[in-house]
């Protein structure tokens, strides 16, 4: 049942009972509805591996399999074994995903299928490179679960893999004749970064790589006289006056400021991270915050003009979960209560509206204004990640504060 945020509006932001209960809301709602929801109606015994495509009770709709979910998921469980508890059940399904993911989640030539039959089959590949950002923070964090070193040499394999992807022209090809640079790489990057530098043999090395992401990002994609985090630009980082080159995903780039943030975090309080991380958040909250209805709109376009996408006004699911991340993030580092507010803001419209009272887990699309567009839980592209990495990394930093 949702309840109202506890934050208290008409004195100190975050206070102690606050914090205690908006633990207990993430936290349980971690252990004891997102993770037992997937464990009892993913888990594939037959052929390994996980089933995502769920329908709101968790009966399944569909039985291909994406390889990136696979990723995702044995992330999230190898990370509640390494930094929750020492749970076997969970080590031992991150490890029956690691078996799968090497039995069939890799092409000839090293790069990995985007979707399988259930059997394991091959069906589709994607030129992008996020189903190997997700492998390698997948056996990045079963290495740093399990002690298995060929895990951790996997991930930094796979990871040099995508850097000589991204960097050698032509081996990936084109989206489009228009020569453009995408955010999303650069970003996933940041995060993949951090996964695998947990276990690197050199994790120097890493944090460099990290650091051209994030000057990458500054350089391209930060556009002051906008106050906007672009999707994509020019090959010089210029504003393309195309639909594409216009739009803007308002929660994209603030997953995108904590990742920015939790670096500085990482570094011991880095100003010029931090100031970074919180400029990005706090322009892309303007263009995403929904004043009408509340919560965080999908796209906009940076000269207020129709934007081609038709889910453009819709609300996500994850969208919600890292702006949640971002401005509880943002206030643990600064104090700031303005981020506490907007926490409260985003937090009561998500759990107002997301979560299923009856079978658990959360609703993932929502129209403008709240209503339900499609009861699933999962498909292709929404799993067990967004959600529990939100509930786990809110908990964490609510810890740290005090709780």
């Amino acid at each position: 049942m949702y309840e109202p945020h506890p934050f208290e509006p008409d004195r100190s932001i975050i206070h102690l009972d606050g914090v205690k209960n908006l633990i207990k809301t993430y936290r349980d709602g971690l252990l004891l509805d997102t993770i037992p929801f997937w464990i009892k109606h993913s888990i594939d015994n037959e052929y390994g591996g996980y089933m995502f495509s769920l329908d709101r009770d968790g009966s399944l709709l569909d039985t291909d399999k994406a390889m990136w979910l696979h990723g995702r998921f044995v992330w999230m469980l190898s990370t509640l074994y390494a930094k929750v508890e020492k749970r076997q059940e969970w080590l031992d399904l991150a490890r029956h995903g690691i078996e799968f993911i090497r039995r069939y989640g890799f092409d000839t030539d090293g790069k990995m299928f985007f979707q399988l039959t259930r059997e394991g089959q091959p069906l589709r590949r994607r030129r992008y490179i996020f189903t190997e950002a997700f492998g390698t923070a997948a056996f990045a964090a079963y290495a740093l679960a399990s002690g298995e070193d060929r895990a951790r040499q996997e991930a930094e394999d796979l990871f040099h893999f995508i850097l000589k992807l991204i960097r050698t022209p032509g081996l990936i090809p084109p989206k489009s004749y228009r020569q453009t640079r995408a955010f999303a790489v650069p970003m996933i990057l940041i995060v993949t970064g951090q996964i695998l530098r947990q276990v690197a043999s050199q994790p120097e090395a890493i944090t460099r790589e990290i650091d051209a992401c994030i000057e990458e990002i500054e350089r391209y994609f930060v556009k002051e006289e906008y106050r906007a985090v672009m999707e994509t630009v020019g090959p010089n980082g210029e504003v393309l006056d195309h639909f594409d080159g216009r739009m803007l995903c308002p929660g994209h780039a603030i997953e995108a400021a904590w990742f920015i943030l939790e670096e500085s975090q990482i570094r011991g309080g880095d100003s010029r991270l931090q100031q970074l991380g919180l400029k990005i958040l706090d322009w892309m909250w303007e263009w995403g915050w929904d004043s009408e209805y509340g919560g965080m709109i999908y796209y906009r376009d940076i000269k207020n003009l129709p934007i081609q996408e038709y889910w453009h006004d819709m609300k996500f699911w994850w969208q919600h979960n890292e702006t949640i991340i971002a401005t509880l993030l943002a206030y643990q580092l600064t104090g700031d209560e303005k981020y506490a507010r907007w926490h409260q803001l985003v937090h009561d419209w998500s759990y107002a509206h997301f979560p299923d009272p009856e079978y658990g887990e959360w609703y993932g699309y929502l129209h403008r204004d709240g209503r339900i567009s499609v009861p699933l839980k999962g498909n292709m592209w929404k799993g067990p990640f967004h959600l529990p990495r939100m509930q786990l990394r809110c908990w964490q930093f609510l810890e740290q504060l005090g709780g």
